[in-house]
């Protein structure tokens, strides 16, 4: 592929990026993404075009904002740089400009919902509620192979499995073990992945997390199991690894279990 077409796929996804960090700050405050501008969190003062150019002001600036020289966080760009790479991928790697276009979306919302998870330990409404149909429609009209009826079944399967596991969980300890934005999460999931995408996400996410779990209880000292980590960014990881990888592991999977 042109190279020219790889680094303006990646110039778009950078300034897509540059609204996802825009949506990770204001989406957990209930404050419009669209006004007011982006300002320093230090001097509150707005930022100018010219220094909202993403990863290229920042290294410019130094991480400092031009009046204050308030730090800003690395992880804007990094978010950016991100974005940027996965519109590369799914641009390079899908077959179709709607399926590319689509699983960007898609990604992105993945984005978004990582980083609010890490920060406030919710998975927003305002992205799932609307992404679930959004998810069936888009699935039924762009996305090869799938139907509107596999696009419903795995909306239901990623809902119900883990509303089920978490029924349990509550009745069995009387505590609430998985959380809603979990479960609306993965609907949103299997109904762009269907029930194929369903069951890899789960077992990669549960891979993991599992793993990650273990790694924090180690690093933090902990020797007790009532470790609270938010599952929704490996829901996300285990969703990006299905897209891209998904059936070279199944067809993996199965040669190693002939």
């Amino acid at each position: 592929m042109d190279l020219i077409i790889i680094l303006m796929a990646f110039a778009f996804g950078a300034c897509i990026g540059s609204f996802l960090n825009v949506c990770i700050y204001r989406i957990p405050l209930n404050i419009s993404v669209v006004t007011p501008p982006s300002s320093c969190p230090g001097c509150k003062e707005p930022i100018r075009f010219y220094d909202n150019i993403p990863i290229i002001s920042y290294l410019i600036l130094r991480g400092k904002c031009r009046k204050c020289r308030t730090s800003i966080s690395a992880k804007y760009p990094a978010i950016e740089f991100l974005t940027g790479m996965m519109a590369v991928a799914t641009w390079v790697y899908f077959d179709t400009a709607g399926s590319a276009i689509v699983y960007f979306i898609f990604i992105s919302s993945l984005i978004v919902i990582t980083f609010i998870d890490i920060d406030y330990r919710i998975i927003p409404n305002a992205i799932t509620l609307p992404g679930i149909p959004i998810a069936v429609l888009a699935a039924s009209f762009f996305i090869p192979g799938m139907t509107p009826l596999q696009a419903i079944i795995g909306l239901l399967a990623g809902g119900g499995s883990l509303y089920s596991v978490a029924l349990i969980y509550a009745l069995l300890t009387g505590k609430e073990g998985m959380g809603g934005g979990d479960i609306k999460l993965l609907a949103m999931i299997g109904a762009l992945t269907g029930i194929k995408g369903v069951v890899l996400t789960v077992l990669l996410s549960s891979i993991s997390g599992t793993i990650a779990g273990i790694g924090t209880m180690i690093f933090k000292r902990k020797k007790d199991l009532k470790l609270a980590i938010p599952f929704g960014p490996f829901l996300s990881i285990g969703a990006v690894i299905h897209l891209f990888f998904g059936n070279q592991l199944i067809n993996w999977y199965f040669s190693f279990m002939r």
